[in-house]
Formats: structure tokens, sequence, C-alpha cells
């Protein structure tokens, strides 16, 4: 049989999912902020700035920030005076990041084109390890998890912000309905791009629920994993351990 993984609601192979959520991301990036203002009606702001928050960046520490192109979360670690790495596997995604670094005076981010399933760096080489939005469009998410867990140091952090499934239920509908018929529509007007966006929100559907995502960290390793719901689970903040 042969081994599947999910883009949105279609299952394909894993190398067809990991070229076909690189199109998306090269499509999109120019517009990335424009995005997720519409998945999220501005609210990632926000989120970002508690997940941050939830990290506790020290001055000095070093940081992976994965999938990380645009520099959102690693421009906020970077302001707590840690010493970032921004790896993204969509060399677009890097560009952006680079020149809105440039726009706003940012220097001292490193910039690095990463697979999160196959990094490039040695063995316990980072305290703390972040992830915003982007563990659900990786290929193999357990092979990631088991990469961030080998490059933290021990007594190192792992933090991922992710879409989930909000428990609330007239606002489960509400977002269903604005998710599904309104965002492929947003993005079709804002960036020409109606697909990408169907996808994106299909991925967010197709991500499992947040008890079984913080199994799938604790078998990567971690410990003392947490999970802190936003909006009832809309999005959730997971958290652990390498000890």
């Amino acid at each position: 049989m042969r081994d599947t993984v999910s883009f949105g609601y279609e299952e394909v192979d894993p190398e067809e999912k990991t070229r076909r959520v690189g199109a998306v991301f090269s499509g999109v990036a120019a517009k990335y902020d424009i995005m997720n203002d519409a998945m999220s009606g501005g609210m990632h702001r926000l989120w970002k700035d508690q997940f941050v928050r939830r990290v506790k960046p020290q001055p000095g520490e070093a940081i992976l920030d994965m999938a990380g192109g645009t520099g959102d979360i690693a421009f906020r670690l970077a302001d707590r005076g840690a010493s970032v790495t921004v790896a993204d596997i969509n060399q677009e995604m890097l560009d952006v990041g680079v020149e809105r670094a440039l726009e706003r005076g940012i220097d001292g981010l490193v910039w690095s084109r990463q697979n999160a399933e196959e990094l490039s760096y040695p063995a316990r080489n980072f305290d703390a390890y972040t992830i915003a939005f982007g563990i659900r469009n990786v290929t193999r998410i357990d092979r990631a998890l088991a990469e961030a867990h080998r490059v933290l140091k021990y007594g190192g952090r792992f933090f991922c912000l992710e879409f989930s499934t909000t428990e609330w239920p007239g606002f489960k509908d509400a977002y269903d309905f604005y998710s599904h018929k309104m965002v492929p529509k947003i993005g079709r007007a804002i960036a020409g791009d109606a697909d990408s966006y169907r996808y994106l929100i299909e991925s967010i559907r197709r991500f499992p629920p947040m008890p079984e995502v913080e199994r799938m960290i604790r078998a990567a390793g971690f410990a003392r994993t947490k999970v802190e719901p936003i909006l009832g689970g809309l999005v959730a903040i997971h958290s652990g351990w390498k000890i």
C-alpha cells in the first residue's frame, strides 16, 4: 500500500505534498501578511505576541524559528535580545523576511533555507525551537518533531503556535462559514489566488486535534508537554521540554 499524506482534503504522495505546499507559499509569499489578516481577522498579531511571551526569550539565547520565513516571530524574539536563526524551506518566504528586516533596520538575524524534516544543524545546538503556523504544512510532522528534539540542548524548549479546532459551538459554526466561504474569495480579490487560500483553510481542518498533537510531541521525546487553547481551541500553543 502506497504511503500518502493529506494536502488539504486530498490524499497525495509525500513528495507531491512537499512540491505543492512549496508552490502555495511561493505564490502567496508577497501577500503573506494580508493572508494572515484574512484568515484570522487580524488577530494573528495578538496570538504571535502571546506566543513569544510564552517562549520567554532571553538575551543571548540561540533560538531556531522554523517556518519563520517572513520574520514575524523572529523580529519579536530578537526584540527580547535572543540570537535568532530564521529557517524556512521556501526561498521566496525567506526573501520577503530579509526585505522586511532591511525595511525595519533589523540586523543580526541568520536566514537559512532548511527542510524541517532534515535540519543541517548539529545536535544540541539551540536553547529554544519555535514554529508558528507552519507545522501543519510539513509533510511528515513526526520527522519534524524528532528533528526539533535533536537540535535542542538539554533543558531546551519547544513551542508551536498552530490553528486547531475551536470547541465553542456557535463560534465554530461562524468561523467555518467565514473560512470556507469567504477566505478563498478574499484571496482571489487580494492576491488573485483562491486555490492557495482554499488549501490553507483545508489544511487547518485536516490538522490533528489538540490532544493528538500533544501525543505526537511527547512521542518525539519531549516532556512536560502543555497545550494552551486560544478562542476555545481555534488556535493553540503547544510546548514541551527536552530533559
